[in-house]
């Protein structure tokens, strides 16, 4: 099979990625884009020292290279191993000469980034370049929706962060102290219970204002936090009530212990705008233990009937809840 002969400009424009191989398998001629990915190594370069046939293997010279003219080709440049090429290779009219044309393949898109290459660098009736717009306006669009599905995840998350908590003083809400409560249950595993409500509170809002009120309970929950775990829950469930999960704790002297730490805490005067702020904490106490199957709302029911019990004996103090049965009654100190 035989091809008919062009000056080399234009099969350069018709073929930018075509070898003109003579009889010795040495370089007479190329491509401009060819020429543009050998470099140097394309001046009068044996073949088959530039590429290596990698598919029909075995094809080391011209005669076995004339015996598959026509077939598909897989070859790699060998100083450019990462860039595969799909050939053919057909015989030109004279002593031996062959043209061998190549083409990317789908390797495309990695040819063009690696090698920068450009509309220029391919036939004018070439596809490539198309094929690479929309791609390119395929990942630009893709990129940008991943980035809109971050951004929307993100506000999802600081949506569902602010749904639970209590934005004055950054604790959870009751919503999500509940949700910790029942997830708590479902795990079956130990935890105390505490339900604190301040005293004379109502008195600072009262004298010196709901702004010295917020402070206060921007304090309250600070110590809070200083007292308790990481893990601990923490929350303001209503105007000045709080409630704390502490897994894990399931001792009733523990417990009693980090309820006085933080009734002593709480009961230091707390200063806002030159002004003393005074007031007390009672705190009701329970614990899943003492229940065989706890329920929440049991639970709940329990640490305010002991923070009731706290309130009775003259505030200021902790009182832990002990279902009926095992030796103490309600409100009564272990």
């Amino acid at each position: 099979m035989t091809v008919a002969c062009f000056d080399a400009r234009a099969l350069g424009l018709l073929l930018p990625l075509h070898l003109h191989l003579g009889p010795d398998g040495r370089l007479r001629s190329c491509g401009p884009t060819a020429f543009r990915l050998l470099g140097a190594a394309s001046g009068a370069a044996d073949f088959f020292s530039l590429f290596e046939i990698r598919r029909p293997s075995g094809l080391t010279s011209m005669g076995l290279l004339q015996q598959v003219a026509g077939q598909r080709l897989f070859l790699a440049a060998r100083h450019l191993p990462q860039t595969q090429f799909r050939a053919i290779a057909v015989p030109l009219a004279g002593e031996g000469d062959m043209l061998v044309n190549l083409s990317f393949g789908i390797d495309i898109i990695e040819a063009v980034r690696r090698h920068a290459l450009t509309s220029a660098d391919f036939a004018p009736t070439e596809l490539a370049m198309e094929l690479l717009y929309v791609v390119e306006a395929k990942s630009a669009v893709t990129d940008e929706l991943r980035g809109l599905t971050l951004r929307l995840q993100g506000a999802k998350s600081v949506a569902e962060e602010q749904a639970a908590t209590d934005m004055l003083t950054g604790l959870r809400n009751r919503r999500a102290f509940e949700l910790a409560l029942s997830r708590m249950i479902d795990a079956a595993q130990p935890f105390g219970l505490m339900h604190l409500d301040l005293d004379f509170f109502k008195q600072v809002n009262d004298s010196l204002g709901h702004a010295a009120g917020d402070h206060v309970l921007r304090e309250v929950a600070r110590i809070l936090t200083v007292e308790t775990r990481r893990g601990d829950t923490l929350a303001r469930i209503g105007g000045d009530e709080f409630m704390l999960l502490l897994p894990g704790a399931a001792d009733p002297a523990r417990l009693t212990d980090i309820a006085q730490r933080i009734i002593d805490r709480v009961s230091e005067p707390m200063i806002y705008e030159g002004e003393v702020c005074r007031i007390a904490a009672s705190v009701g106490i329970t614990m899943s233990g003492f229940y065989q199957t706890p329920e929440a709302a049991v639970l709940m029911q329990d640490s305010d009937l002991a923070l009731y019990a706290a309130k009775h004996a003259g505030r200021g103090c902790a009182r832990m809840h002990l279902p009926q049965g095992m030796g103490q009654g309600a409100g009564q100190a272990p």
